[in-house]
């Protein structure tokens, strides 16, 4: 199991930027491809971006051209570049170290931080 911890969250007006970071606990990190989600109130957890050990990335479609994820395996860490925020942005984020395989993230669910608030104003 890994450890992840988030953080970077607050309150941000609309068109703005936040960077998320999340610091594992583990070098298993550098075998590891992470994942950030996220989860607004009464909605599903959706994933919104994710990034492999080989430094492939993906992103979900609401935040192509906006959001940014990468990664330091010197620090463990990996980041979420948000900018040109929305409020329909606002939720929970959350880290994940999970797999990729053939174009497909993996989720662990054993592997969650506790979340960090992202609220964005209009």
């Amino acid at each position: 199991q890994v450890q992840l911890v988030e953080s970077g969250g607050g309150l941000v007006q609309a068109g703005g930027s936040l960077r998320l970071s999340c610091a594992a606990s583990r070098s298993t990190f550098s075998i590891r491809t992470m994942a950030w989600y996220r989860q607004a109130p009464g909605k599903q957890r959706e994933l919104v971006a994710f990034i492999s050990r080989t430094g492939i990335t993906n992103y979900a479609d609401s935040v192509k051209g906006r959001f940014t994820i990468s990664r330091d395996s010197a620090k463990n860490t990996v980041y979420l570049q948000m900018n040109s925020l929305k409020p329909e942005d606002t939720a929970v984020y959350y880290c994940n170290a999970g797999t990729y395989s053939s174009g497909t993230y993996y989720r662990n669910d054993a592997n969650w931080g506790q979340g960090t608030q992202v609220t964005v104003s209009s």
